[in-house]
């Protein structure tokens, strides 16, 4: 996960836009082939093709298209892309007898690769179509000629989007089947696909599409020798490798020079500057429903693909760190002051000033919080705020970037829980193992970093507030497979069962073993 997100793949994905957009895509100005009958005999020699018209094969076009709707995946964009070229086949007048489309098809058949099923992307029926157009007799009657064209153009049209969408998109939406995400991701739109069908070099495209993120590849690579994990079978190491090509084939990667990072499953966070990491340290994370792993990518159950996020689970989100709060006030959520903190002031009614937690009615404090009887109080009915100094659960300092979650990195007093392996222990927020040097690294060498050591040191009755001069973008993320800085694989538990989600989703989708174990042999 170091580097899993460098700067040059997405300036890649910025290229592969910019040539998809206007290096090799035709003119939008509506074709006319008048001659359509005679360019169709002179390419594949049948007679059928003489009387030939756009007229007469837009009828079937349409029909055909009807028809075929709710077979499609993007029924609309293919529908307003033959509208808005009369029915201009395209694919067949333009891409047949150079040998693009067959040389697409192999593509298709390749996209176990990718750890998809390439029967999606129908390789077989586009290739025999293509073979009947260049058998001068193999199609009998101008019925079935029109029938032909449209097929091959509907069937080639729907599964170049679907190819083109799955590796630059991914095939699955993150945003659909995780209740907590919140990363800013983009999704195939009717631009992105339109130009996909108005490639005019279909290799060129189909090249400029194919990840070439290094984390990716390494996977793929993995993936292709399909051997096994240490401690994990065959069939569970390739299921840890494809949910997470799938997840580096979705459009939310960092592209700022710096930025923080943190990766939940691996409890850790790193600060990366022009691709590498600058500063790393153990993390502490909200707790999961799965923090036992009895959620198992190993024994896979149906019932896993529905989202149930356990309540103190940290978010996935982008956002920016835009300040920094020294000896903060905790308040604190009421949620936790109800199920937890009332709690406890209910056993001992000196538990709330031994804390240096202050309870406030209205507005306005509570001066003997003692004498509340804690039974019967309603949630909602008190506040309370934990004041700075040693014990307050935030420790010194916290960082602050706006999000809907009420998240955020900070310190914590409960040092020696930074010692333990599985580190799900929050109730969502982020505990950072050296906040000094976090703080030290947004800052730099100025006024402000000095009032944060200063102040960290020598805890004053109030927060501190000091903005950042410019804003750091922070990622949290999840990401269980990646390939370290010595190239070698690391695996970590699903701690949040989100693996098991993605793989409910994402299966249908994916190459049987047996694609995968050809493959891994050749």
């Amino acid at each position: 996960m170091r580097n899993y997100t460098l700067k040059k793949s997405f300036h890649f994905l910025s290229v592969t836009l910019l040539i998809a957009a206007g290096l090799i895509i035709q003119s939008c100005t509506k074709k006319s082939r008048s001659d359509l009958g005679a360019e169709l005999f002179k390419k594949t020699q049948n007679k059928v093709f003489k009387d030939a018209t756009p007229e007469g094969l837009e009828v079937v076009f349409k029909d055909m298209l009807q028809k075929q709707k709710g077979q499609l995946s993007q029924p609309q964009i293919i529908t307003v892309f033959y509208e808005d070229n009369n029915y201009d086949p395209v694919f067949v007048m333009d891409h047949i007898f150079n040998g693009d489309v067959d040389l697409t098809a192999n593509y298709f058949e390749k996209a176990g690769q990718h750890g998809l099923d390439p029967g999606m992307f129908k390789a077989e029926q586009i290739k025999k179509l293509v073979a009947k157009f260049k058998d001068k007799k193999a199609i009998k009657n101008l019925d079935e000629a029109y029938r032909d064209i449209a097929q091959l153009e509907i069937l080639t049209a729907n599964s170049l989007l679907n190819y083109s969408n799955a590796l630059q998109f991914g095939m699955v939406s993150p945003r659909k089947i995780y209740q907590r995400y919140y990363m800013a991701t983009k999704r195939p739109d009717s631009t992105s696909m339109l130009a996909t069908l108005k490639a005019s070099n279909l290799k060129a495209f189909l090249d400029s599409i194919q990840p070439k993120n290094p984390q990716y590849l390494a996977l793929q690579k993995a993936l292709m020798a399909g051997g096994a994990a240490e401690g994990m079978s065959k069939e569970e190491t390739q299921r840890y490798l494809v949910v997470n090509m799938e997840r580096l084939r979705w459009r939310n990667k960092p592209y700022e020079e710096k930025y923080v990072i943190v990766n939940i499953p691996d409890y850790r966070l790193d600060v990366m500057e022009n691709g590498q990491s600058a500063l790393n340290m153990k993390v502490i994370v909200g707790e999961g429903r799965n923090t036992d792993n009895t959620i198992s990518l190993a024994e896979y159950n149906e019932s896993y693909k529905i989202d149930r996020p356990f309540t103190r689970e940290t978010p996935q989100l982008n956002s920016q760190i835009y300040a920094a709060q020294v000896n903060p006030v905790w308040n604190i959520p009421e949620s936790i002051a109800s199920k937890e903190i009332m709690v406890e002031a209910g056993k001992d009614p000196y538990y709330l000033e031994n804390k240096g937690i202050d309870v406030y009615r209205n507005g306005k404090i509570v001066d003997d919080p003692e004498t509340i009887d804690w039974g019967s109080a309603k949630p909602g009915q008190y506040e309370l705020k934990q004041r700075p100094g040693d014990q307050n659960s935030l420790g010194k300092i916290k960082f602050l970037f706006k999000n809907n979650s009420s998240v955020y990195l900070h310190d914590t007093p409960a040092r020696s829980a930074f010692n333990q392996s599985m580190r799900a222990l929050s109730h969502g927020c982020v505990r950072v193992g050296d906040p000094l040097a976090l703080a030290k690294n947004l800052f730099g060498d100025t006024p402000a970093y000095d009032t944060i050591a200063k102040d960290m040191d020598e805890p004053k009755p109030s927060p501190t507030t000091l903005d950042l001069s410019k804003k750091i973008p922070v990622y949290i993320t999840y990401v269980t497979c990646w390939v370290d800085a010595n190239g070698t694989l690391q695996y970590r538990p699903d701690v949040y069962g989100l693996d098991a989600v993605l793989y409910g989703h994402l299966k249908k989708f994916l190459a049987d073993t047996d694609t995968l174990a050809t493959l891994a042999s050749l």
